[in-house]
């Protein structure tokens, strides 16, 4: 497989999750689940950059650091969020409560 023709699939994959992520805003779990595909793609994209201009691998250590705690922090707004309103809907939070 070239690598003009992985990095394609890799944009189409990045776009298709966008995509899923602006057109499915009513559960925020599924918003969550496609930021994570998202940061997940962005970093194969890291990671094949790097890789051709020969540059160290440490700045992907860093990006992967920053979105384990984004994910941590959308797990605990999620649950915060839950336990608070019952559900997970968008359109029944009102920000006056809790």
């Amino acid at each position: 497989m070239s690598t003009f023709s992985l990095i394609m699939m890799l944009m189409l994959m990045y776009f298709t999750g966008l995509w899923v992520y602006c057109s499915k805003h009513k559960h925020l779990l599924i918003m969550l689940l496609m930021l994570e595909y998202m940061v997940l793609i962005t970093f194969m994209m890291f990671l094949i950059l790097l890789g051709f201009t020969s540059y160290d691998l440490y700045f992907s250590m860093i990006y992967l650091v920053f979105s384990v705690c984004e994910g941590a922090l959308g797990l605990g707004i999620l649950v915060s969020v839950v336990r608070c309103y019952g559900n997970d809907y968008l359109q029944s939070y009102c920000i006056l409560r809790c």
